[in-house]
């Protein structure tokens, strides 16, 4: 197995980029409450590198609700084309703003005034509504660059633990699991299916 289960993900990633009909950038993000509730939603993760996995949302959402009351999270990634599966354990804090503001520049500039207009994990009374509200921060906007919210920015989950899934012949799965090592690098262990 690889050293760096880091590389192996973005090796894996790069594959299925090429043959997932869905984002091959989405994975399942859990997290739990103060009280240990879980909570569970897909998200992008639209980088990866080797200080983490990172994502972005809205700040005041349920999920960052949850993560200031429990910084700590999980990521599956399942890719059904390359019969592979990653979770990825870890403690998850915010982004520096500048690293927030260099992805929110890049994003198209709809989802740019859906960020404004959005009160993520908050009720709306309809559709309508939320529309009207795209329209008054797209005239607010008007001819000019759409900034960052304030209550908008990144994630970044720092792995614990990595396991690495691969679908076998029946069930004989392979499971690879890699764990930080204090010193830096990981300890790999083979896991039974």
């Amino acid at each position: 197995m690889p050293a760096d289960p880091i590389a192996l993900f973005l090796e894996v990633r790069a594959r299925a980029e090429k043959t997932e009909p869905w984002e091959a950038q989405a994975c399942v993000l859990a997290t739990a409450d103060a009280r240990g509730r879980p909570s569970a939603r897909c998200v992008l993760v639209k980088e990866v590198d080797a200080e983490g996995f990172w994502f972005y949302t809205n700040q005041e959402s349920r999920k960052a609700r949850e993560l200031e009351e429990n910084p700590w999270g999980a990521l599956c990634f399942h890719w059904t084309t390359e019969r592979v599966q990653f979770r990825i354990e870890g403690r998850v804090d915010r982004a520096p703003g500048s690293r927030s503001d260099a992805y929110f520049a890049s994003r198209p500039r709809i989802s740019q005034l859906g960020a404004w207009a959005s009160a993520q994990s908050r009720p709306v009374g309809s559709r309508d509504e939320l529309l009207l509200r795209v329209e008054e921060v797209e005239a607010r906007y008007e001819g000019r660059a759409v900034p960052r919210p304030p209550h908008w920015g990144g994630y970044r989950v720092l792995p614990f633990s990595i396991e690495y899934w691969v679908e076998g012949e029946h069930r004989l799965h392979d499971r690879v699991l890699y764990e930080a090592l204090d010193g830096g690098g990981w300890g790999i262990t083979r896991l039974c299916p």
